[in-house]
């Protein structure tokens, strides 16, 4: 579903020399399939995820989404490919203060179906996510848990193809991020959607088919190095040992995933 190949992205800072944030990757995310990405601050993973969103274009490679290549598109194709095959999850939050659960989750659906089917369209999910209770709610009444899940629900509500998400359990509890997570690996089962997963959450490798390391703009392997050791380690090893196979407690524990850059997708 999601292809890149020799993807490269520079950034120039200060006029300097130019920084590769995105240095010749090349991954795959087929359909129905979870991939996690691993990163410290400045490693890139930003900046992947926009060029994948056809937000900036990169400088050389291909970004391919069901073979077609998007970082070829025109402005207008570029917005109905976000609009209709396109899920984006960030951290951003930002929902309109004077709109309610319903209306901040289906915006998307108002412009594909319109905005009386769009919010009957929308309740499924959001009631999948617990927030049932809260529907009529303003979004400023709202805790950074609750717009977190409401920002997922609109990523989910046109059924993408394709679906982006910079660190989704950030602002959840253990408990609904554990929920959140479960969701997600279901949806991408169900509608057979590919999903790019940025996180430092060892909870989310539990559930992803595969886990790439993003350093310095450039893949490396996952394993007992890919991150700071911590004294903590020891309880999250079974965690770790679900995410890698063949990797056991001994040599997992000491190890922790890096904390991940997030950057608002605007």
């Amino acid at each position: 579903m999601l292809e890149l190949r020799d993807l490269v992205k520079h950034h120039l800072i200060g006029g300097g020399e130019p920084v590769r944030a995105v240095d010749g990757v090349s991954m795959q995310v087929c359909a129905g399939e979870m991939v996690a990405l691993y990163g410290p601050s400045g490693s890139g993973k930003s900046t992947l995820l926009t060029v994948v969103a056809a937000v900036v274009a990169p400088d050389s490679g291909r970004v391919l989404v069901g073979g077609r290549d998007i970082s070829m598109l025109s402005e207008a194709e570029a917005a109905s490919y976000r609009l209709h095959e396109l899920g984006y999850i960030d951290q951003s939050l930002e929902l309109l203060s004077g709109g309610n659960v319903i209306q901040n989750a289906a915006l998307k659906l108002w412009v594909t179906v319109g905005v009386r089917r769009g919010n009957r369209q929308i309740e499924p999910m959001l009631e999948r996510l617990g927030l049932g209770g809260r529907l009529r709610h303003r979004a400023d009444s709202l805790s950074m848990g609750e717009r977190q899940r409401v920002m997922i629900a609109r990523a989910l509500s046109t059924e993408p193809k394709l679906l982006l998400a910079d660190e989704p359990t950030g602002n959840l509890d253990t408990q609904r991020g554990r929920e959140v997570l479960e969701l997600l690996s279901e949806v991408c089962r169900e509608r057979g959607t590919a999903l790019l997963l940025v996180t430092h959450d060892p909870q989310a490798t539990a559930y992803a088919d595969r886990v790439h390391v993003l350093r310095d703009g450039r893949l490396a392997e996952f394993g007992p190095d890919s991150a700071p050791r911590s004294a903590a380690a020891a309880v999250l090893a079974p965690t770790l040992n679900t995410a890698i196979p063949g990797m056991d407690a001994a040599s997992t524990a000491g190890t922790v995933p890096s904390a991940a850059a997030t950057a608002p997708l605007r």
